[in-house]
């Protein structure tokens, strides 16, 4: 900036943020106050003040008599208030020598902010502006303005839940009943990023007379409040248009994909001014009201993570529990014979339990814990043939008797 008189230029920078291009809440701004004189400068004081607040305004007309009426709607919210003296007022002059000075400055940006955003009826800024004071002169003042981006994680139970809805709505035309027209849809998450793809799983009945067209589209819903009143504005982000529909037909979208353009994220925790979006599916009736149907969305600053989506994670696990279903065989194995299970009066003795001298000092929980799963014996092989018919020689006992 340059200045008449003995002082050449005065400048703000600063520090460099091309790596992220904006400041978030809890972090460091840095800066320097440049000022360039051509010859000696007496000095009050030079300060320097960091500030940061949402504002909203609009006005409202209406009608009285043959007058019109203006009401003014104004509503403000500070975030950031911060100054520092860079040569305090003492109540002496300060001289400095013909030259360049540099005077570095820092602030601690508070916890909490809001994402700067310009609006239609107001906006989030953020600036930092030094003054510089001389005797008998008016100050002098330079301002440079910064982005801040309030991070918003997307990998949050919240904003991983499935959305889905559902709606119907019956065609008319001069009180004669042209049929129903319903739409179901369905994302995989409430969530997104800027650049991402939302895949959209509609199905689409139309049981009207005419065609009817699906659009899709990404609405912004700008909310500015003032004095207990809100102030809306809505703009479409993005859309696409399906194919039109024949009467009696019915379409299903099977994730078709919509992207999400450079858009400013969400704001969610300003008292005065919020942004939001959804995500809203439209179908065209000719001759009666279009069919609406909107799915919030929330629009954040930190991706997906690869494995923190509760889809990924949930079937992960499975995987890992379910790995034995792959060793049971196609087709039952027959049962083994009764004698290559039960084959000596040796064998019968094997599937006797353990004694407790055989266990020696292994044996340090209860007895009955070491006794091994199928001990009994296994039941002989079905077959018709009884293996112990009656003997001849023995007589037929009389039912009588």
């Amino acid at each position: 900036m340059q200045l008449p008189g003995r002082v050449r230029s005065l400048a703000l920078e600063l520090e460099d943020r091309s790596l992220r291009g904006a400041y978030g809440g809890g972090e460091l701004l840095r800066g320097r106050v440049r000022l360039e004189l051509r010859g000696a400068l007496r000095l009050r004081a030079l300060e320097v003040c960091a500030r940061g607040r949402a504002a909203a305004h609009w006005l409202e007309s209406r009608s009285v008599g043959l007058n019109i009426v203006y009401r003014d709607y104004t509503a403000c919210q500070t975030f950031l208030h911060r100054r520092c003296q860079l040569i305090p007022d003492n109540g002496d002059l300060t001289i400095l020598q013909a030259g360049r000075h540099e005077f570095p400055f820092t602030f601690q940006l508070p916890e909490t902010l809001a994402t700067s955003f310009e609006g239609k009826h107001g906006n989030v800024r953020y600036w930092v502006k030094a003054k510089l004071h001389r005797p008998w002169s008016a100050v002098r003042k330079v301002k440079k303005e910064f982005t801040v981006i309030e991070p918003i994680d997307i990998n949050t139970p919240a904003l991983l839940a499935p959305q889905a809805g559902a709606k119907e709505k019956l065609a008319r035309a001069w009180y004669c009943n042209r049929g129903q027209v319903s739409v179901t849809a369905k994302i995989d998450r409430r969530g997104y990023t800027p650049g991402e793809f939302i895949p959209i799983f509609a199905e689409i009945d139309n049981c009207t007379s005419r065609a009817v067209v699906p659009k899709v589209a990404i609405i912004q819903t700008q909310t500015f409040i003032a004095r207990g009143t809100k102030k809306q504005k809505r703009l479409v982000v993005t859309s696409i248009v399906g194919d039109s529909i024949a009467a009696g037909k019915r379409e299903v979208w099977h994730g078709r994909a919509l992207k999400i353009p450079p858009v400013a994220p969400s704001i969610l925790q300003c008292r005065i001014l919020q942004v939001e979006y959804s995500l809203k599916v439209c179908v065209d009736i000719p001759g009666t009201s279009k069919l609406l149907l909107e799915l919030p969305l929330v629009i954040g600053t930190i991706p997906l993570h690869p494995f923190g989506s509760r889809t990924s994670s949930v079937s992960s696990q499975y995987s890992l529990s379910l790995d034995w279903l792959s060793t049971i065989p196609e087709q039952p194995e027959a049962p083994p014979e009764y004698s290559s299970v039960v084959s000596s009066p040796e064998a019968e003795q094997s599937l006797a339990p353990p004694c407790r001298s055989e266990l020696g000092s292994v044996l340090e929980g209860p007895f009955f814990a070491y006794i091994q799963e199928f001990r009994f014996r296994p039941p002989p092989l079905y077959s018709e043939i009884d293996p112990n018919p009656p003997s001849d020689n023995i007589r037929p006992r009389c039912m009588t008797c």
